[in-house]
């Protein structure tokens, strides 16, 4: 059976020939998957060869120089296609006729204009079709800069168009409105009406090269119209357009043909794609749209990831350079009090004196006794940690001197202690408040002599190393109640180094928790991105009784269980019911007197006299309440604080 449209026949390498009907002005052939016929084989070009329909002829015409054509045997650059013909482009061979050739048992579909064609041809130009939008996918998904994807997506659509330029024009605010997105705020919506402006993000030409003067080549009033109505628009040819044809961008351009395509995130106009050719008109057709504003939905999805991940990149950066100015070491902090501890390890660390350091559990102690030994002359030595609450009260003596063989039971090799491993080095004796009294006496002795005996031998061992205790028991109360001797107290307080609770570091928290996020949500492979913006206000007002350790775990748990994008207050616990528990009025009363002197302190560098000036109160007071601080702010005068009664 034969049809009334031209075919062309593509003999494969492999399979059963394909057939390619020849119904636009303009039929491209060439390797690249934008060509209405891809071929593949040798001596084929990306853009080989195009067969042009000026109204009565077919004509097949070369598009690169170095492209091989032959018809019927012979070689031309350009020649009338009769029905018949066998072409050769480079090793591949096409045979063109003037009818659509088709088995007569074959399924025939409904056309356009209903014409019937070959089912043969439609399935292979949708086939085709897929296969240019999963390439074209592919492509840009795996584009990680925005300039970069914007410029690979434009030239894609350039070929898949057969468009001689394009550009990519996004609203302005687009990006930010990804960046709102990324801190949990409310995205601006562009309004079909609205003043908003748009800017040439890219523009290619067809030898995908940039376009200098962008701005010169776009008709304002057909990109005006798809921005205000959501829907594409295609003039084939501009100037004869009862619509654009009298509009001074379009007279001005000369513009020949255009198609123009909205580009939509979430429900909102974020940008147009834009294609034109000045040189023949009549290119574009309604068939090219549908296939624009198929890959424009691709494109505007490809886009707004890359936006969302270009705008985290942006977010993390402003972290990285938020914590170089508010990290020390490992640690984290910025206020009063944490700048206060940094100051003292920074002067006690490049010495051997004992450093006890206090403060509630979860307070980071650990890190600071980290910092004290990378900071230190002993960083080349080991660093040696015992929990001196976490072993067996029977272990603890042999687990800090050692033993020797057959000392005890199940002792069936003599093994060293922390002491004689911490050697030229550090040792951290965390959560030291739990020892034992009559291990007090013998670490004591230890301390004073650098030397230890292991259990069930009586040779004394030498060992140079640095004592750095920690504990988040008030050592002064337990030394009153018996349980901590006061010789051994004073042999490790040479220098103290009291961590604020996290309830009174002020924003610190914040930074803590968003950086515990970026660690723990690469670690886990979780897609949360931040948090929300009343997640942050509830880690700020939450009092955290356990401190780092508690938002820690509170922020890995969310990590886990969140499907969102943004962990929400829900998700750390910290609804309604995490809020602070009523306590009794004159408590409150005492606890806010507290931390109002305090933060006068603070603000007056921690002049006493100055302070009770400012409060209107005798310097008396403003004692009473730094007496019962563990860790007093130190006179702005220097020297050392005294009683005022005592002046």
């Amino acid at each position: 059976m034969l049809g009334s449209m031209p075919t062309l026949k593509y003999f494969a390498s492999e399979g059963a020939p394909r057939l390619y009907s020849v119904h636009k002005p303009m039929t491209t052939i060439g390797k690249a998957l934008g060509n209405d016929v891809a071929i593949v084989g040798a001596g084929v070009l990306e853009h080989h060869a195009q067969i042009v329909f000026d109204g009565r002829d077919f004509v097949l015409e070369e598009c690169e120089r170095d492209g091989e054509i032959a018809i019927n045997g012979k070689k031309k650059r350009r020649a009338r296609l009769v029905h018949g013909d066998r072409l050769q482009l480079g090793a591949v061979e096409l045979g063109f006729s003037m009818f659509a050739e088709a088995p007569p048992a074959q399924e025939r579909l409904p056309g356009e204009g209903g014409a019937e064609r070959p089912a043969a041809v439609q399935g292979s130009s949708e086939l085709a079709g897929v296969r240019k939008l999963f390439a074209f996918s592919e492509k840009l998904i795996n584009r990680r800069n925005v300039d970069e994807l914007l410029e690979a997506m434009l030239d894609d659509v350039i070929e898949l168009t057969h468009a001689d330029k394009g550009f990519l024009l996004l609203l302005e605010g687009a990006e930010a409105a990804a960046d709102s997105a990324i801190r949990g705020g409310a995205a601006r919506a562009s309004s079909p009406g609205g003043d908003r402006k748009l800017a040439v993000r890219a523009s290619r030409n067809v030898r995908k090269e940039a376009i200098t003067d962008a701005a010169g080549g776009i008709s304002d009033s057909i990109v005006r119209q798809v921005v205000t109505t959501g829907r594409p628009v295609i003039v084939s040819d501009a100037l004869a357009d009862a619509q654009f044809g009298r509009s001074e961008s379009v007279i001005a351009m000369k513009l020949s043909s255009v198609m123009c395509a909205p580009l939509v995130s979430q429900g909102q106009i974020i940008g147009a794609l834009y294609v034109g050719n000045d040189k023949i008109k009549h290119l574009f057709d309604r068939a090219q749209l549908d296939l624009l504003s198929i890959f424009a939905s691709q494109a505007s999805l490809i886009l707004q990831n890359a936006m969302l991940l270009n705008a985290l990149r942006a977010d993390k950066a402003k972290l990285v350079a938020e914590l170089h100015d508010k990290k020390f070491g490992e640690i984290i902090g910025a206020c009063p009090s944490m700048l206060e501890v940094f100051r003292k390890l920074q002067k006690v660390a490049a010495t051997d004196i004992s450093v006890l350091i206090t403060g509630e559990t979860g307070t980071g102690k650990e890190l600071i006794a980290r910092e004290l030994h990378r900071r230190s002359q002993r960083e080349g030595g080991p660093f040696v940690t015992i929990n001196c609450g976490a072993i067996p009260e029977n272990l603890i003596e042999s687990e800090l001197f050692g033993h020797v063989r057959g000392a005890f039971t199940g002792a069936i090799a003599s093994r060293p202690g922390k002491f004689q491993v911490a050697d030229k080095g550090t040792l951290f004796l965390d959560e030291i408040g739990e020892l034992p009294l009559n291990l007090q006496v013998k670490l004591l002795r230890a301390l004073q002599e650098r030397v230890v005996f292991r259990v069930g031998d009586s040779r004394p061992e030498k060992v140079d190393i640095r004592i750095v205790a920690a504990t988040n028991r008030n050592l002064e109360e337990e030394i009153r109640a018996g349980n901590f001797r006061e010789d051994l107290y004073y042999r490790l307080n040479v220098v103290n180094l009291w961590l604020p609770p996290l309830r009174e570091r002020g924003d610190d928290v914040l930074i803590i928790a968003k950086v515990l996020l970026s660690k723990y949500a690469d670690e886990l492979g979780s897609a949360v991105r931040g948090f929300s913006p009343a997640a942050l206000a509830a880690i700020k007002k939450y009092p955290w009784p356990g401190n780092i350790r508690q938002l820690e775990n509170r922020i890995k748990k969310a990590l886990v269980l969140c499907d969102q994008a943004l962990l929400s207050v829900e998700d750390l616990d910290l609804g309604p019911g995490a809020e602070t528990a009523v306590m009794p009025l004159e408590k409150a009363k005492e606890e806010f007197q507290r931390r109002y002197v305090l933060e006068a302190l603070e603000r007056n560098n921690g002049n006493r006299t100055q302070t009770a000036r400012d409060l209107g109160v005798d310097p008396r007071t403003i004692f009473r309440y730094l007496e019962k601080e563990q860790n007093p702010m130190p006179s702005g005068a220097g020297g050392v604080a005294r009683d005022p009664t005592e002046l």
